[in-house]
């Protein structure tokens, strides 16, 4: 005869509230798209209101140890950490004074929208593959369909790639490292491998996670069918639990390159500014004319009572909590965008004083190393987000480049395309250097660089060879 007992448990594991997912969401939004997030709010939700006013800039704080970068040229950059709570306290300044003269057009220009494969290019071009395992990403890439699924099957990569007996499952591992690219789910050959493949990148703490992966891999035909009972039973879950279920299932995205393929020309609206303080030197601060200023309205606010139960009373109570997530998740955006955007330009600071050829190599990894985040996560904050320089307005993204040449005497590829652009516009009309000139020349300056490499950068360019080149001088 079986007894009956009470035990207590105690364990720690991490719930995806709804705080955190509008902290995510707002992450990946562009300043455009947030605007938009924010104009929403303000329509659905009396607690918040915006000030079209504006204050005198704020006082600049004292520097300290802590926001300085050592070795910086021509000065030390520092974070302004005053804008951790732009949404709720500070007064936002007038920079109207950086958008005079000529870069002027920098804020306003059109920017080409960036498709699925460009994406992901640029995130291929970051990893580590052998030439062999770049040929097998390549034919995958082109396999591609405008949802993000995979057309091809991993069995015929053989056909279009040369491989030996013991390199037959390169291409099933090739397919498993471009599976974790952003976005989450592209590179999969079925709906419920593109499911599986974001149900992975949650929390392995995420609460009911093994049966939404349970309901992915057998019963998608019964959810198709809200067939609530069969799920019920076939997963041995309560009504609420099933929904919760449902829920996070529901929240995955089924066509991740959707998103690329409806995208249009937007105008470019830096999220970031990279400014000069004689006192304090560089300087990355938030763009203040990026976004409105949201607060709390008082008004509302102050009829809110503590113990009052009836509907109004609590009407205000619910929006009351939904504004202060909206704040909190505003001002946890603007932070992990600042602590990126600093330690990118900490990493170029050369690129201040050189331009291009300044750039030194940089990956995901780093920056996720050095600000403790995943390298989803920095994918997502450089994606669509600019800093304006001197040098112009670029996509945070653009500062990260491949390495090329051995540890210890590595260049960035960005550098080393700046640089043969410089040496071609430099000579001679009826002499232009061929790819084993440019290898010589660049040797002499320091970058020990393949001729195919230089061949595959001056295609990349639309620079001709140099026998055209010469009939064109």
């Amino acid at each position: 005869m079986m007894k009956s007992s009470l035990q207590l448990r105690t364990g720690a594991h991490l719930t995806m509230t709804p705080q955190l997912q509008q902290a995510i969401q707002l992450l990946q939004l562009s300043t455009l798209e947030l605007r938009q997030e924010i104009q929403t709010a303000l329509e659905s939700n009396p607690m918040l209101d915006i000030e079209e006013e504006f204050g005198d800039e704020p006082s600049e704080p004292e520097a300290t140890d802590d926001d300085s970068w050592s070795d910086a040229i021509p000065e030390e950059l520092t974070l302004d950490n005053e804008w951790s709570d732009t949404f709720q306290d500070a007064s936002l300044g007038d920079f109207s004074s950086m958008s005079r003269g000529a870069e002027t057009a920098d804020f306003e220009r059109d920017s080409s929208s960036e498709s699925l494969v460009d994406h992901l290019a640029w995130q291929l071009s970051l990893l580590d593959f052998s030439p062999l395992e770049q040929q097998i990403a390549e034919v995958y890439l082109d396999g591609l369909d405008e949802n993000g699924y995979l057309r091809i099957d991993p069995n015929d990569v053989s056909d279009v790639v040369s491989l030996e007996e013991h390199q037959r499952a390169l291409p099933e591992q090739v397919l498993a490292r471009l599976q974790q690219l952003d976005p989450a789910g592209v590179f999969a050959r079925n709906l419920q491998e593109c499911l599986l493949l974001q149900l992975d990148l949650l929390p392995p703490q995420t609460p009911l996670l093994a049966q939404a992966r349970r309901l992915v891999r057998q019963f998608l035909d019964a959810l198709a069918a809200c067939d609530t009972k069969l799920l019920q039973r076939r997963l041995n879950l309560s009504a609420p639990e099933l929904d919760q279920v449902i829920a996070m299932v529901r929240a995955l995205t089924p066509h991740p390159g959707h998103q690329y393929a409806s995208a249009q020309s937007s105008y470019v609206i830096p999220d970031l500014t990279l400014r000069y303080h004689h006192q304090r030197g560089w300087q990355v601060e938030l763009n203040p004319e990026a976004l409105p200023r949201v607060r709390i309205q008082p008004d509302y606010a102050s009829l809110i009572k503590r113990a009052d139960k009836s509907a109004d009373n609590t009407f205000l109570k619910q929006h009351l909590q939904e504004a202060r997530w909206l704040l909190k998740s505003l001002s946890s955006r603007n932070r992990t965008l600042l602590t990126v955007g600093c330690e990118i330009m900490q990493r170029q600071r050369d690129f201040i004083a050189r331009g291009e050829e300044g750039m030194r190599p940089l990956v995901l990894a780093d920056i996720a190393e050095a600000v403790e985040m995943h390298e989803s996560t920095i994918s997502r904050v450089t994606t669509n987000k600019y800093i304006h320089t001197p040098r112009g307005v670029f996509e945070l993204k653009y500062f990260f480049s491949s390495q090329v040449g051995k540890e210890g005497d590595s260049h960035a590829s960005t550098a080393i395309r700046a640089r043969i652009k410089k040496l071609i516009s430099e000579e001679p009309a009826r002499r232009p250097l061929s790819d084993a000139k440019l290898v010589t020349a660049l040797a002499d300056q320091g970058m020990v660089v393949a001729r195919r490499t230089i061949a595959k950068y001056r295609e990349a360019m639309g620079i001709p060879p140099s026998s055209e080149r010469k009939r064109l001088g």
